[in-house]
């Protein structure tokens, strides 16, 4: 069994796996990985309006992997409209980068938990193997970061050169036309970034862990046996 100063440290690795699991199951379920403002340019064009006019035609759009919201103004008040990515708006953006990010992020739900279970092998037991020791936890973390972040630099991909929140806002409209005019990451998109940086963060832990403690050694004070001992 490891010592109490690896222990602790094996300890703080599991937990920021775990933890790690858990806000991608959350960046998953919450539908709040980008938000931003949509301008109906048709009905700007219709009533030819001006800078003072245009808040009129400014609506709201927010959006995850799997569903969303939008809120349409185009003068005539605010209309809130729901919309799911499968099985109908899935057409309409890049399908094949869209289902990248979710395998993505299931192979990263994945090696967060092989990288616990890692942790916690070295936290009760000193492995026989280097390969199931620090060297392994480090590995499994690095694997999953960089799984992670490549999730994040492919959402942020589909954002920018793929128009995606252009292409959401303009689904199923056949009589308006909406423009982007501000784009906001929101916090699933962050909680993302923060599984990465536990990933990152683990591997200082464990590098930590293998700084070694000095032996506090207690000085024995041997008996001496006189001759007059002896006698008595």
């Amino acid at each position: 069994m490891p010592g109490w100063f690896r222990t602790v440290w094996y300890g703080l690795a599991s937990l920021l796996s775990f933890s790690s699991f858990i806000l991608i199951i959350t960046a998953l379920v919450v539908p709040h990985w980008l938000s931003g403002k949509i301008l109906c340019q048709t009905g700007v064009d219709l009533v030819n309006a001006t800078d003072p006019e245009l808040v009129k035609f400014i609506g709201d759009i927010y959006y995850g992997l799997f569903r969303g919201c939008k809120v349409r103004q185009c003068g005539l008040g605010g209309r809130q409209s729901q919309f799911t990515i499968f099985p109908h708006l899935v057409q309409e953006v890049n399908a094949g980068l869209h289902v990248m990010i979710l395998l993505l992020l299931f192979l990263a739900l994945v090696l967060a938990l092989v990288s616990m279970g890692f942790a916690i092998l070295n936290m009760i037991q000193v492995p026989y193997r280097a390969v199931n020791g620090p060297g392994g936890i480090c590995l499994w973390n690095v694997l999953a970061g960089g799984v992670m972040a490549l999730a994040i630099v492919s959402f942020m991909a589909a954002v920018k050169f793929h128009n995606l929140t252009e292409r959401i806002a303009n689904f199923q409209e056949k009589l308006f036309r909406f423009v982007v005019v501000e784009e906001r990451y929101q916090e699933s998109f962050w909680i993302c970034v923060a599984s990465a940086s536990a990933h990152a963060t683990n591997l200082v832990v464990v590098a930590i862990s293998q700084i070694p403690l000095p032996e506090i050694k207690t000085k024995i004070e041997e008996a001496t046996v006189t001759a007059e001992d002896i006698l008595y």
